[in-house]
């Protein structure tokens, strides 16, 4: 099964006075793909905002810090949804350096209301389109 794949390089900011990327940064690169992954569907999420009225935020995070990421290294971001549920999904996602795991993790992300910011039923077609890349990413 494929992974939805998104580039990342390690810049100087991204890392610490050694040169090691920031462990927080990994959970950055990991929003990008995600984000990525979810344009190359053809959902904006400012235009899911706008007109579905929903958002999402992260409900949880599991990492696992495997190998340090460098100054200046290439790195592939992946996403892949694992689940879909009425109003959360979730990603399994890795961080690599060739065929070095850098990082992985499981992040579920839920729906909420863009006014009251409460749980809200993703949209039926965005539904749909995730439980779709469970078997295509």
């Amino acid at each position: 099964m494929n992974n939805f794949v998104w580039p990342v390089r390690i810049y100087y900011e991204d890392t610490d006075a050694g040169g090691v990327v920031f462990h927080a940064n990994y959970l950055k690169f990991f929003e990008r793909a995600r984000t990525e992954m979810l344009r190359a569907m053809g959902y904006e999420q400012d235009a899911l905002a706008a007109s579905e009225g929903i958002v999402f935020a992260v409900r949880s995070v599991q990492v696992d810090y495997l190998s340090p990421a460098r100054f200046n290294e290439l790195l592939q971001v992946t996403a892949k949804v694992s689940k879909a549920k009425k109003v959360s999904f979730t990603f399994e996602q890795t961080i690599t350096r060739g065929d070095v795991i850098l990082c992985q993790g499981n992040i579920r992300i839920a729906c909420l209301d863009v006014q009251t910011l409460r749980p809200k039923a993703i949209p039926e077609i965005l539904i749909r389109a995730l439980e779709h890349t469970i078997n295509e990413y």
